[in-house]
């Protein structure tokens, strides 16, 4: 139900008074923007409207609410990291792409993580080395060793966690060749490790920003699992890490690689139309935070010319559906403009995202609480 609706459309979907929805306007439940029209009127967010109605169909039952909460439904955890609110994405209050377009990825990880001063990512000397194993099992291999040596998060200063976790980020990077290398910035270093040259850094520096944090999404859920536990803080990105392999999370990614390729190989008629044929998401394309478009994708596709294939694709897909491409569609583009090889988007997103998932688990351990729901059971009868 995505778009924009009109004021006497929402009164009537909302079955309420003007007052009432100028209540929920300015709570933030509402998001409005001027009619292209008639700039004096106002338009208010149908899928905000539908969530409003959904919420009172469904009442004040646990159990309903509970089940609701579970798939992009009602929020469950209170959190001061981020926010997603009329269709922008905001760090600690302060809009995402407006950070990205001067910010370097440590400036956002002391702003995320609370930090009194400057964050710096640096390890062990010689992670970086080379390494015949996948990029994957690196990864793996050096987020694993990292959680059996350290200690549980719980009962340990704020700075303490904050100098390990800056240790960590570095050691992700360095698993993908990227060494630590002192008084440069993370996003430098990538450039100069990947053999880039020109604005590409600052292409880089843009992409790991808009991938630092996305709000309780299910990598950052399971970090935030595991540090209720007092998991130590490597155990925690480990858990998000982990999640990030799924195709309808992180490794969506490989989904648009393939899409472009075939495209490539094909025709992109060809290979939209299956999609477009069964009602299928066209992978890259839309999400349910942005009805109107990824904002980060935007913003990074705005500034970097894309590649043809992806250049045409893009067109094809707004043209037959309406909807933009996602931060995937922009990251997997920007690798391709740049010539590396395959998999680097998923490197940027999950080099980004490291930084959001240790301020989930600074956040869950300073709460002190175990995340345990219960099961809604639905199996035979248990005995008596």
């Amino acid at each position: 139900m995505a778009g924009w609706i009109t004021r006497e459309e929402a009164l009537h979907r909302l079955k309420v008074r003007p007052q009432t929805l100028y209540a929920y306007v300015s709570r933030g439940r509402v998001g409005t923007r001027p009619d292209e029209a008639d700039p004096r009127r106002s338009q208010y967010s149908a899928d905000d409207i539908a969530g409003l109605v959904g919420r009172r169909a469904r009442g004040k039952r646990p159990q309903a609410i509970a089940a609701s909460a579970i798939a992009w439904g009602e929020p469950i955890i209170e959190t001061g990291i981020s926010t997603v609110a009329h269709g922008r994405l905001f760090y600690r209050g302060r809009d995402a792409v407006t950070l990205a377009a001067s910010a370097s990825l440590e400036e956002v990880a002391a702003l995320l993580w609370e930090a009194p001063g400057p964050v710096v990512f640096l390890a062990d000397a010689g992670l970086a080395a080379a390494d015949s194993r996948s990029v994957q099992v690196r990864a793996f291999s050096t987020l694993a060793l990292a959680a059996a040596e350290a200690p549980p998060s719980l009962g340990r200063r704020p700075e303490v966690l904050r100098a390990e976790g800056a240790a960590l980020v570095a050691r992700l990077a360095a698993a993908y060749q990227v060494p630590s290398t002192s008084g440069v910035a993370l996003h430098q270093r990538v450039a100069e490790a990947w053999s880039l040259s020109g604005d590409a850094a600052d292409f880089v520096r843009w992409a790991l920003v808009l991938q630092a944090e996305h709000e309780l999404n299910a990598s950052a859920f399971a970090t935030r699992v595991a540090a209720s536990t007092g998991a130590p803080l490597a155990a925690c990105v480990l858990a998000g890490f982990s999640t990030l392999q799924g195709p309808l999370h992180g490794y969506a990614t490989a989904n648009v690689e393939a899409l472009a390729e075939d495209a490539r190989r094909l025709s992109v008629a060809r290979v939209i139309e299956p999609y477009l044929t069964t009602g299928r998401r066209v992978p890259g394309f839309g999400h349910p935070l942005y009805p109107d478009g990824d904002p980060r994708a935007a913003a990074l596709i705005e500034r970097f010319g894309l590649p043809d294939i992806h250049r045409d694709l893009m067109a094809a897909v707004v043209a037959a559906t309406g909807i933009a491409p996602n931060v995937d569609f922009a990251l997997v583009a920007l690798a391709e403009r740049f010539g590396l090889p395959g998999g680097t988007a998923f490197q940027l997103f999950s080099m980004g995202r490291v930084v959001g998932w240790l301020a989930h688990a600074m956040e869950q351990g300073a709460q002190g609480s175990l995340i345990r729901p219960r099961g809604h059971y639905v199996g035979p009868p248990v005995e008596a």
